[in-house]
């Protein structure tokens, strides 16, 4: 059983490919610079990320991946503000097989934690346009991901966003979906799941709308022994 759960972990992460920001889960700081990696299911290696705050209510954000897959920059803006809860919109540009760029909504909300952390969890909505991806065709995807932060450390996003010209998402769960079966309607047939010349998911595959992201603060305190 674990090595069936690793191998599928594997062939996530070895053919995922499209990817997005990693967020500040706390309010922006003016000068303030934040840095760490990324273990992500849309890139094969980690990737670098460093963001830094341009005033108390934007940021911007770069992302360095190797090759290229995970690079991009984004920046991020505070639209409302009460209390513990802020809404945020995100704008991000991302280098990768099918390079996308995302539009962002995000709702936050802070609680401080017995050890003095302020424990962060957020959900929100993205747009997402591949405009010429591996078989050189668009998609635009739209869905919803969610994220928590619950020590200075490290911090969880994950969600998905579906392309409604590639495929029903009544069946999104169901692996045997075939675009060419008798009975599927004629327009999802230009619609290929895969890259002919490669075997990865094309920009209308159900993996490429797929987001799973763990987060690492590099500048975060060392846990006391």
């Amino acid at each position: 059983m674990r090595h069936l759960t690793l191998t599928g972990i594997s062939f996530i992460l070895l053919v995922s490919c499209a990817s997005h920001p990693t967020i500040n889960p706390h309010l922006p700081e003016a000068g303030k610079v934040k840095k760490g990696y990324a273990l992500s299911s849309e890139n094969v290696v980690p990737y670098l990320w460093i963001r830094k705050g341009l005033s108390n209510k934007s940021e911007i954000g770069f992302r360095v991946g190797l090759p290229v897959y995970g690079s991009g920059i984004d920046y991020s803006r505070v639209v409302y503000k009460k209390d513990n809860k802020w809404d945020l919109i995100n704008l991000a540009w991302s280098l990768n097989p099918n390079y996308n760029i995302d539009a962002t909504y995000y709702k936050f909300k802070t609680k401080k934690g017995n050890d003095g952390f302020l424990k962060s969890r957020w959900w929100g909505l993205r747009g997402m346009i591949i405009q010429n991806g591996i078989t050189n065709n668009t998609s635009n995807r739209l869905g919803i991901l969610m994220g928590f932060q619950g020590n200075p450390r490290w911090g969880m996003e994950f969600g998905y966003f579906h392309d409604p010209t590639s495929m029903p998402i009544t069946e999104l769960l169901n692996p045997k979906w075939d675009p060419t079966a008798e009975g599927v309607s004629p327009r999802f047939i230009d619609k290929p799941l895969k890259d002919s010349a490669t075997g990865f998911p094309s920009e209308y595959s159900r993996l490429t709308g797929l987001s799973l992201s763990i987060f690492f603060d590099l500048d975060a305190p060392k846990k006391k022994k």
